[in-house]
């Protein structure tokens, strides 16, 4: 068990941020079945062919062997500088990695035996390691997580935006203790029982919080190299992303209400607004608008508002809607 524990005024230090190439590494372990995280089968036969074109043209398979189960390579995954954290910034970051740092990382990945393919540890024993898994990063990047990076994106904020509520109202034992089941709060100190045993003090740099649409179904802690002590955790919002029809019952719930307004129901687990859920899902305002309307009047959705925005969420009945439909 991973124990990180908290002294001082470490938690006022600590910050949430969005880590694109994180993203894409794990969306990459997860398209070549590497990962515990499992994607939709929508998104994985939209994804496939791609990736593994990928494979074959460039050195993604370079990039693959800078994961293992229990390390990152900081060339594919550098630390994140807060929420605006964009591609471009990780690409500047890849880039300015430093050849030593490179080539320790490369070697550390080829000492626990899993890359064999001569082909693979030529690449991450070459003069140009840093360039060739950039360039592969990149292109992947274009290819694969380009194209929906914008509600990827809104998906993670929204659960920032709920996270940062919680801590107005609670602080943050509130919300160490419901970013995930895994993730137990007691005395002064975050446990997370899955990961390797260690016990970790927060130094200044306080605590890393990172919400992400491809980790799970766990958490992953950052705790090497020049990250701050890290926390990567499922976004809330990531089942109603996926579409409910990937969820126990959904097919059903779709059959009864409609494609759009199940995710609809599916997404307001907490509190959004027409622009977050138009945002997160990929459709049109004016349509959300419609939607939500219907859902309202028939006793599933409550609005309320909250300065100058108008925030849904479900009723009691629509809790249990989703509850019956998950028992089928």
């Amino acid at each position: 068990m991973l124990r990180l524990e908290v002294t001082g005024d470490a938690l006022l230090h600590s910050r949430f941020a969005l880590s694109p190439a994180f993203e894409l590494a794990s969306l990459l372990r997860a398209l070549s079945g590497r990962s515990e995280s499992r994607l939709p089968l929508r998104w994985s036969a939209r994804l496939s062919p791609e990736f593994q074109r990928l494979r074959r043209e460039t050195g993604l398979d370079a990039v693959l062997a800078l994961q293992t189960d229990r390390f990152g390579a900081e060339l594919i995954a550098p630390p994140p500088s807060g929420l605006g954290h964009s591609w471009e910034d990780d690409l500047s970051a890849m880039l300015s990695t430093s050849p030593v740092q490179a080539r320790h990382e490369a070697e550390r990945c080829i000492a626990t035996g899993v890359v064999r393919d001569p082909r693979v540890i030529a690449v991450l024993r070459s003069d140009d390691l840093i360039g060739s898994v950039v360039r592969a990063m990149d292109q992947a990047w274009r290819s694969l997580l380009a194209p929906d990076w914008d509600q990827l994106r809104a998906v993670c904020e929204r659960d920032v935006v709920y996270r940062v509520g919680q801590l107005g109202q609670s602080g943050w034992a509130t919300v160490l203790d419901g970013l995930h089941g895994d993730l137990i709060w007691k005395d002064n100190g975050v446990s997370v029982p899955n990961a390797a045993p260690a016990t970790v003090t927060l130094g200044g740099d306080g605590l890393l919080l990172i919400p992400s649409v491809f980790i799970g179904p766990g958490v992953a802690a950052h705790l090497d190299g020049s990250w701050p002590k890290t926390l990567i955790y499922p976004a809330r919002g990531t089942a109603a992303l996926w579409g409910v029809h990937d969820t126990p019952g959904g097919e059903a719930l779709e059959a009864l209400m409609g494609r759009s307004r199940a995710r609809l129901l599916a997404a307001l687990e907490t509190p959004a607004s027409t622009t977050q859920l138009a945002k997160s899902l990929d459709m049109a305002v004016g349509a959300v608008g419609d939607h939500l309307t219907v859902l309202r009047r028939a006793g599933l959705l409550r609005r309320a508002r909250s300065g100058r925005s108008v925030l849904y969420n479900r009723t009691a009945l629509g809790d249990s809607l989703l509850r019956a439909q998950e028992d089928l």
